[in-house]
């Protein structure tokens, strides 16, 4: 993982991804696994909406992770690619991985260790940015590339996928893709481009791709 944190804007770390919440049913006896859980907010806000009612969050920083131990029961302290993680295996409903993967040298065997403390038809959801996504293609066709604090041009990235390749990498690591695409909803013009296009270029249109799937029973 790239470990150049120390330049991050103050709140990098926090804000809640309610979108991810409001995709996890009503299961106040889930337990939740976040990687890359910042200052906790995520998974607190799914304990306060009865999503869950137990969680653990994995966390680079331990500024972040200090905020967090505030918020959920349990937070560890680590690189996700280094670390062994003492937690039972088949134990957790819920794996949340928001904008955590782009972040890892190799972030497919992550998700291979990550499986196995996974119950069968426990939920993924995972979000990162579109590489495909218009903008970044058009900056490349002017001979541009940023580098930014955070977003899609976040300097700490050094992976980068597209939609398709993203639910690959789900697959090669043992997970069923339920779906992938937008992580919002398109603006009205992209929405007439997408209708008059039959969905087929829907992957130039967002700048973040979501997906969710589940572990095989």
């Amino acid at each position: 993982m790239n470990h150049n944190y120390s330049a991050k804007p103050v709140g990098y770390f926090n804000t809640a991804r309610k979108s991810f919440v409001d995709m996890l049913p009503h299961n106040e006896k889930a337990r939740l696994l976040e990687i890359g859980t910042g200052s906790g907010d995520t998974a607190a806000l799914a304990l306060a909406e009865g999503k869950c009612g137990w969680c653990c969050g994995v966390e680079l920083c331990e500024g972040p992770a200090v905020e967090a131990r505030k918020k959920i029961q349990q937070v560890i302290v680590g690189d996700i690619e280094r670390i062994k993680l003492d937690l039972p295996e088949k134990f957790f409903d819920i794996l949340l991985l928001s904008e955590v993967l782009e972040h890892l040298v190799d972030p497919w065997s992550v998700l291979k260790k990550l499986k196995r403390f996974m119950k069968p038809g426990a939920i993924v959801i995972a979000g990162s940015p579109n590489v495909c996504d218009w903008h970044v293609i058009w900056t490349q066709l002017c001979g541009k590339w940023y580098y930014q604090d955070k977003g899609i041009w976040d300097a700490t990235h050094v992976r980068w996928f597209s939609p398709e390749s993203y639910r690959e990498m789900f697959v090669d690591s043992g997970f069923v893709v339920d779906e992938v695409g937008p992580s919002y909803p398109l603006r009205i013009k992209a929405r007439i481009f997408n209708v008059m296009t039959l969905r087929r270029f829907e992957y130039l249109l967002h700048s973040q791709v979501v997906l969710k799937g589940h572990c095989p029973a």
